[in-house]
């Protein structure tokens, strides 16, 4: 793969979306081919994964792990691994790190949710993980929680700390921004990683 792998995390309410986009608008101002996607969601099979883990009835742990494998495994076919290999630039709210945080963490579900997702993708990591990290803010949160959201708002401060724990284990790979400050002050930081990257 000849393009660059750019991933967003954090918990809910941080900015990603927004963070991803401006980074977007940076790398086209710069004449970049950037591809813009989501996990879960970043494909047609994605889309209904997501409306059914995210907005359906209740799924039991071990079978929400199975469908966000599934989608991975499909995203980085037919979408991520094609866009680099082309050598775009891939900007992706959420991958791997959320699957091991929420499921494999905050669920109980152990180690296993990163093994899955490894065999699923074929051990395809990024070039670089950006946590944009802030201490829990409910305010920030939208008002209309999808499922796991309501869900995961308990362990809101877990879910911080898992990030945090993945971004030490690996620090060439990550970075982690300080995201309770002004939009401007954020993208500052994540732009000085991106270019470091390269």
């Amino acid at each position: 793969m000849t393009g660059t792998w750019v991933v967003f995390e954090g918990g809910d309410g941080v900015g990603k979306t927004t963070q991803v986009e401006r980074l977007a608008v940076w790398l086209r101002d710069h004449e970049t081919h950037v591809v813009v996607t989501r996990e879960p969601g970043g494909t047609a099979l994605g889309r209904d994964l997501r409306a059914a883990v995210m907005h359906g009835e209740h799924v039991a742990p071990r079978a929400e792990a199975l469908l966000y494998a599934a989608d991975r495994a499909h995203h980085i076919h037919t979408l991520v691994r094609p866009t680099l290999e082309r050598g775009g630039v891939v900007l992706q709210d959420r991958y791997l790190d959320s699957s091991i945080v929420y499921q494999g963490q905050a669920r109980g579900l152990g180690d296993e949710v990163e093994r899955i997702s490894m065999w699923a993708t074929e051990d395809a990591l990024p070039d670089l993980t950006i946590v944009l990290d802030m201490v829990p803010d409910p305010s920030r949160m939208g008002a209309e929680l999808d499922r796991l959201e309501r869900e995961t708002a308990e362990h809101a401060a877990l879910i911080r700390e898992g990030f945090l724990e993945l971004a030490a284990r690996a620090p060439e790979r990550y970075a982690v921004v300080d995201a309770a400050r002004s939009v401007d002050e954020v993208f500052e930081d994540v732009l000085s990683a991106f270019q470091r990257l390269l």
